[in-house]
């Protein structure tokens, strides 16, 4: 079987090239991106392509937008921390809600996925995106990336072939690798925040861009050593999901 060649999607693209402008002091910690027109220009792509990088760009804490000031250059990525660990797919009732597999490539890691992997720029990484429909509703998306094969093996040999069988399951990664190994000593940090779809997302889940989401971005770790992060994308009108709390 030929060798799979590393993809970037124009998104990510931009995401980069944005992300290299900030690394190269155009666009320094502190300071004001230019207006959304003049950076389109600038970088001569479309407002829409541009919003969508954007808004990727907000929710990895390379930017923060304010209203009355516009999106400023962080100093530091914001600190990422689900309350309890398992597959989105186990959240909901087995019933109702059914993994939809829309990408699993190998690609290359984007400067968030370096920041919680323990992988250099030059390697290879798998990208998993899927939708989670519930009663044939799409309801929330769900992005993975994780260590390609030498990574994986070096965490459970059975890993790199389980992933690659997996691809047309409808199945999360996390799914896959939680039911390999029962007792793999998993941890998981994740974080909440509020957002806007997306164009892109916004087309995949059949909604507005601009409808509200609850996104939840999740590093995996197996012994204190990231394995996958991920994204959840819950759109306004998904289902519930429970939050057990105690004190």
């Amino acid at each position: 079987m030929a060798a799979r060649r590393p993809q970037r999607r124009p998104v990510v693209e931009l995401y980069e090239r944005v992300v290299e402008a900030i690394r190269q002091g155009d666009y320094p910690p502190g300071s004001t991106l230019p207006s959304e027109p003049d950076l389109a220009a600038d970088l001569g792509v479309s407002r829409p392509a541009l919003r969508e990088a954007l808004l990727l760009l907000q929710e990895d804490g390379v930017i923060t937008v304010r209203r009355g000031v516009g999106r400023t250059v962080n100093g530091r990525p914001a600190r990422r921390g689900f309350e309890r660990l398992q597959p989105i797919e186990g959240l909901f009732s087995a019933d109702a809600a059914k993994i939809r597999p829309l990408a699993r490539v190998v690609e290359e890691p984007t400067d968030l996925v370096m920041q919680h992997l323990p992988v250099p720029a030059s390697c290879e990484i798998w990208f998993w995106e899927s939708v989670v429909d519930i009663d044939g509703v799409p309801s929330g998306l769900v992005e993975e990336w994780s260590a390609h094969d030498e990574g994986l093996a070096a965490v459970d040999p059975g890993l790199p072939a389980a992933l690659a069988e997996a691809e047309a399951q409808p199945s999360t990664m996390l799914h896959v690798v939680s039911e390999l190994d029962p007792y793999l000593p998993l941890s998981g940090s994740s974080a909440m925040s509020a957002t806007a779809l997306g164009r892109r997302r916004g087309e995949v889940l059949d909604r507005s861009p601009d409808t509200p989401v609850v996104l939840i971005t999740q590093v995996v770790s197996v012994e204190r050593t990231p394995l996958m992060a991920a994204k959840y994308v819950l759109p306004s009108g998904a289902p519930s999901i429970p939050v057990r709390q105690s004190r």
